[in-house]
């Protein structure tokens, strides 16, 4: 089958943006040239706006059912406990932000929830099927496929390489991947049991000499597997016998035994980012585009997000090709380079602050990614602007049932909000197609007291809107535009 779009890559990236495309009935085949899914944990803590785009690809129930919160973490020294730790203070929800708080869940399990939710638009994965060859034009892209030897040509309107920092698709556009490596710095990672532990916290164990040069294990839901990690000095191996006699020399205890090793590896600072996300009719996306340090647990979230914000605009261009479309193409790159830069920042600061031993390098704070905005860099100005992340509010509809703009944003569809106490206005124009309008009415402009109340007059408080306003809320949950209604 030709597809409109065919993605290479299905980590949680690309089976993000297949989902996204599957739903909107876009003609879509993803491969990975891997013969098997990825079983370890790697990427397991996943960002409050990730668990809203999870919602509305239709898959965090299964998430928030088989995930965990983050487990509190014991600090011991020389084998003494010492206190307890949080990466990060516990919120709790509000009407804007439904989801305050990360979730864990194994990568492994993230990737299964999302290929079973893609198997119901009829879609699943190609395994051992490696992109070798392509070649674009002004109409689409030739893909060479290789499968056990033998070869298939596709023929598709875009490509979208999402296959991982040794991307085939970058390194065939010859796209710079700036940055560093950096070989003085190596962490020891494993999935590994140990049933002497208490499953329903973490661990740290260290000498009081080097308080930050120590071991965690970090639970991992729905088992009894623990995440391990430690820095290293020398290159290692990763066999269980390895990190047993880390945990043993650590934690002084000969009690603890480990088993089961699923995976494990040695990981060394790599922080690079694409110089472009786009060639003509081929995208880049999660960590082909850029790659990051796991501090902060940013990478695949940011990965999830480059999907969720270039699906819709693929199907834009897909539905009503045209110079529009080519702009909302283009504003891809513009939007999420932007995004990936400041936060392969940020996640980099948390890992000089680790490797100094900064005694807060454990704390998460700001890393939730519900302040991304797609703002024009000179538009400082406070209250919802274009570019925003469109909140969370409650309303009653005409039944008295209790309905969230969530619910209503949630879909292929872009929505329309109008504000003001003349509902029967229209804007005098607007770029949303495909939409659904939400009336709202604000009958206490001059209060300033932030409340809105629907159609039914049943008051919520969360947005601020001037009078007679309406907004465009991207189908990717952005404010698209703001504007006036008119007089009639």
């Amino acid at each position: 089958m030709n597809p409109q779009v065919l993605v290479a890559g299905a980590g949680p990236t690309g089976l993000t943006l297949a989902i996204d495309l599957a739903r909107r009935g876009i003609a879509v085949r993803i491969v990975d040239k891997a013969g098997e899914f990825f079983a370890g944990s790697r990427g397991d803590g996943l960002q409050p706006r990730t668990l809203e785009v999870f919602e509305d690809l239709g898959v965090l129930d299964a998430v928030l059912a088989q995930g965990a919160p983050q487990a509190p973490l014991l600090v011991h020294l020389d084998g003494r406990f010492m206190m307890e730790r949080r990466m990060s203070t516990w919120l709790e929800p509000t009407s804007d932000v439904p989801y305050p708080n990360p979730w864990v869940l194994a990568q492994a399990d993230t990737e299964r929830l999302l290929r079973e939710r893609l198997a119901e638009f009829g879609v699943r994965v190609e395994t051992a099927t490696a992109v070798v060859d392509f070649s674009a034009d002004a109409d689409g892209v030739t893909v060479t496929l290789e499968r056990a030897g033998a070869t298939e040509t596709v023929r598709a309107d875009y490509l979208v390489g999402a296959d991982g920092g040794r991307s085939v698709v970058r390194k065939a556009l010859g796209i710079p991947f700036e940055g560093t490596t950096d070989e003085s710095i190596r962490m020891l990672l494993g999935d590994v049991r140990a049933d002497t532990l208490d499953h329903r916290v973490g661990y740290w164990f260290a000498d009081s000499s080097s308080p930050m040069d120590g071991i965690a294990l970090m639970p991992l839901p729905g088992g009894r597997k623990f995440q391990f990690a430690t820095g290293l000095n020398t290159d290692s191996g990763t066999e269980l016998e390895v990190l047993q006699d880390h945990v043993t020399r650590r934690s002084r205890r000969d009690d603890i035994v480990l088993s089961e090793l699923t995976w494990s590896t040695v990981w060394r600072p790599n922080v690079r980012l694409a110089q472009r996300y786009r060639d003509g009719r081929v995208f880049l996306a999660g960590d082909a585009a850029h790659v990051h340090p796991p501090t902060g647990g940013q990478g695949l979230n940011t990965g999830v997000q480059d999907a969720y914000n270039l699906g819709w605009k693929l199907e834009a261009a897909l539905r009503d090709p045209g110079p529009t479309s080519e702009a909302l193409l283009d504003s891809y790159e513009t939007e999420r380079r932007t995004v990936a830069a400041r936060v392969l920042g940020l996640s980099s600061a948390l890992l000089d602050r680790t490797v100094k031993g900064d005694p807060n390098a454990m704390d998460r704070e700001g890393t939730h990614q519900l302040d991304i905005s797609y703002r024009d860099t000179d538009d400082d100005s406070t209250g919802l602007r274009p570019g925003d992340r469109a909140p969370d509010a409650p309303l009653v509809d005409a039944n008295g049932t209790t309905v969230r703009l969530f619910d209503l944003f949630r879909g292929p569809h872009a929505t329309l909000l109008l504000f003001g106490p003349d509902t029967t206005a229209d804007p005098a124009e607007s770029p949303a197609t495909d939409r659904r309008t939400v009336r709202v009415v604000e009958p206490e402009f001059a209060s300033g007291n932030g409340e809105f109340v629907d159609i039914e007059g049943h008051a919520r408080r969360s947005y601020h809107a001037a009078d007679r306003t309406w907004a465009v809320i991207r189908p990717d949950g952005y404010v698209g535009f703001l504007g006036t209604l008119t007089e009639r």
